[in-house]
């Protein structure tokens, strides 16, 4: 059956296709926040883990292209290994599930070792599955053509990419905002279950869609492996050069020609142009070293950043989604413009040239994302390092104090109702706080615990200084965006606080709250109960990842008067600061991916397709093994430090492959093919002879 000219089968295909991306996509956007904020891992281990997850992605087809081509065929391999895939998606979505270990209900999973098992798992069957159908799904669809049906076949290709990047440009959108969702049975947080379990439920359609189909499809019987084939060969001349490396065998031509004893001239030829292309291949890994952080590294520096855009408040993973849009378009956009306006001013832009191009501009993309870096790190609040103490002061009185850091450390001066930045001491050496305020001193012997900030409030009363050393217990920057808020009460009674939905509880006179966490970018109504009778005011909008203290410091019948301080500054740097990188590493892509594999298949038999594809996928697989390595031997403490250095490794790659490919010389298959076959027919022609001059002779006899 047909439909517009092409085989009926071809829309299940490209459905199949869709879920599958659509689902791996979703699940790989979050992966790497769900690392951080659920399993709570640093960033470092989260992006090792990442990109190892990553690599195994791109490994495993190659197994997946084994096992169709010799032994299951594509048909049963996609179904086998799709159902695996299924079962470790599920598996993957289970271990997100808050509830299933946090028996004391306070929102944090008890058992972290469960879920990261349960985690683990479900990503090795998601690898084995992904990897396995990737190579075999593409060229199902192909094998569904017939001979003359070449101009349907290219187009299916291009309607099979464009279902990849709607697929993934789709989750990339929708898994976060599933992520933001507050749900759980028992304690609400960030809703990972529901983030896992929708790619999960796509890919179960995926399968279920793909099976449906199964009437209508031409399955082609295995072949064997080329790739088998190809390995066999390179392993047996290797052999036979070894065995005959005296002086007395003459040399041969090219090393691969000592596989002639065995392996047929065709498949020697054909193995030269694909190793000529493996080849260039070797420095190819570093690019796709970059590439790959815009799901660990630039998520992760966007939650540092501020994601309000007016209207809609964007959450740090849909950043990602910036790459699949100028995707789909500047492909037609470079293909429809920008190559032809180069042709047009004389410039021969080669295959090469371009996957230069795309090293050197994915190079530069790293270099705005450390510029970046930097401004972001201006924003950042200093802790204090082992041995050094931080306090700020606030004046909760209606004259001016002074505080003199004693012995002769430093002095400060806070007006009325305001406060200090936080001053950092070494620990050992601040004994004593000597506070003047109107015309009354106090002195207040302190000793502190060390790596800590401490607020001190400070009040002038008729019976004298009060002075209240309150300990912050916050060691970072509040994360995703949100606020951290506390109360200090400054009324002389005992008052009940309530902000949004959240109950401070209960705040003695001169004593502050505990910490809470609020989401970001919003206004709260804040309630304060005094000997029964409310009062209430609207927040400020805090902005995102800052921390304040809210001073209570007047709560008559109608007015609630608050004094806000800030503890830590919010994220100041726009999440729109990335479009530029990420725009630059886009144009990377277009003229280095597309170009690549068309490359690829141009400078190679047909026949050799799958060994090609195998080694591109293993480029991918290697640049994520390389994030692992150089991140974790370089041991740069600055984050802009590591960004730079991966541009410098990519610039000297980069420059590598130019001369490699200067002295690249191009082949056309189809040539090669023709003086194989004449070859044969000489080759033919000389048997045949001396076939005839053997039956002549025997006549004569």
């Amino acid at each position: 059956p047909s439909c517009f000219g092409y085989p009926l089968s071809i829309f299940f295909i490209v459905i199949n296709e869709f879920c599958e991306r659509f689902s791996y996509y979703g699940m790989r956007a979050v992966l790497v926040l769900y690392f951080k904020y659920f399993l709570q891992w640093d960033d470092n281990l989260s992006t090792a883990i990442y990109h190892t997850f990553i690599a195994l992605c791109y490994l495993t087809p190659i197994l997946g292209a084994l096992i169709a081509d010799s032994w299951l065929g594509k048909f049963k391999t996609i179904v086998s290994l799709s159902v695996v895939y299924t079962i470790g998606q599920a598996v993957t979505a289970v271990s997100s599930i808050n509830d299933l270990t946090d028996h004391n209900r306070d929102g944090s999973p008890d058992n972290v070792s469960v879920h990261i098992a349960l985690c683990m798992i479900g990503l090795i069957l998601i690898a084995l599955g992904t990897g396995g159908i990737k190579p075999c799904v593409s060229a199902f669809g192909g094998d569904q053509f017939e001979d003359h049906q070449e101009k349907q076949r290219t187009r299916f290709f291009s309607i099979f990419y464009l279902s990849i990047n709607a697929g993934s440009l789709l989750s990339t959108i929708i898994t976060p905002i599933l992520r933001a969702q507050e749900c759980g049975i028992h304690s609400k947080q960030r809703c990972y279950p529901l983030a896992f379990g929708v790619p999960a439920a796509l890919m179960a359609v995926a399968l279920v869609v793909f099976v449906i189909g199964s009437r209508m499809y031409k399955k082609v019987q295995p072949q064997g492996n080329i790739m088998i084939q190809v390995s066999k060969c390179i392993g047996f001349a290797i052999k036979n050069r070894f065995r005959h490396r005296s002086k007395e065998f003459p040399k041969r031509e090219h090393w691969l020609d000592w596989a002639s004893e065995k392996y047929d001239k065709r498949l020697i030829a054909h193995t030269k142009m694909v190793l000529k292309v493996l080849f260039l291949y070797i420095p190819l890994p570093m690019f796709w070293a970059l590439f790959d952080q815009q799901g660990s590294r630039w998520t992760l520096q966007a939650t540092t950043m501020d994601g309000n855009f007016g209207a809609i408040q964007i959450q740090p993973d849909q950043m990602q989604t910036v790459n699949p849009i100028l995707i789909v378009i500047m492909v037609p956009a470079v293909d429809a413009v920008v190559y032809p306006l180069i042709k047009k001013c004389k410039i021969n832009f080669t295959p090469l040239r371009k996957i230069t191009v795309g090293m050197f501009l994915a190079s530069m993309a790293f270099v705005a994302a450390a510029i970046l870096q930097a401004q972001i790190d201006k924003t950042l609040p200093v802790f204090p390092a082992a041995g050094q103490s931080q306090i700020k002061i606030i004046n909760l009185g209606t004259d001016g104090a002074t505080v003199r850091f004693e012995p002769q450390l430093q002095t400060v001066n806070v007006m009325p109702a305001e406060s200090t930045g936080y001053v950092t001491f070494e620990t050992s050496q601040l004994q004593s706080l000597s506070i003047s305020s109107g015309n009354k001193t106090a002195v207040k012997i302190i000793e502190l615990p060390g790596e800590n900030r401490h607020t001190l409030g400070v009040k002038n009363t008729a019976t004298g200084i009060v002075a209240e050393l309150l300990f912050d217990n916050v060691t970072s920057k509040p994360e995703e965006g949100n606020n951290l808020i506390r109360f200090i009460n400054n009324l002389p009674d005992t008052i009940n606080v309530t902000m949004g939905d959240t109950s401070f509880g209960t705040v003695m006179s001169l004593s502050a709250s505990n910490y809470t966490l609020f989401p970001g970018g919003r206004k709260d109504e804040i309630v304060v109960i005094r000997n029964s009778i409310p009062c209430s005011t609207t927040s400020q909008a805090f902005g995102f990842g800052s921390a304040y203290t809210i001073v209570v410091d007047e709560c008559t019948r109608d007015v609630l008067n608050v004094i806000y301080s800030e503890d830590i500054p919010p994220n100041t740097v726009h999440m729109a600061w990335q479009i530029p990188q990420y725009f630059i590493l886009t144009c990377a892509e277009v003229v280095f991916s597309v170009t690549g594999l068309e490359f690829s298949y141009s400078q190679a038999p047909s026949s050799m397709k799958a060994v090609l594809q195998a080694g591109w996928l293993l480029t991918v697989a290697v640049g994520n093994i390389i994030v692992l390595i150089v991140a974790g031997a370089s041991k740069l403490s600055e984050q802009w430090a590591e960004y730079v250095l991966f541009a410098a490794l990519l610039l000297a790659v980069c420059i590598i492959f130019a001369v490699m490919a200067y002295f690249y010389t191009y082949v056309d298959p189809n040539e090669i093919e023709a003086q194989l076959q004449e070859e044969e027919k000489k080759q033919g022609k000389k048997d045949q002879n001396i076939y005839e001059k053997q039956v002549e002779a025997d006549s004569k006899l």
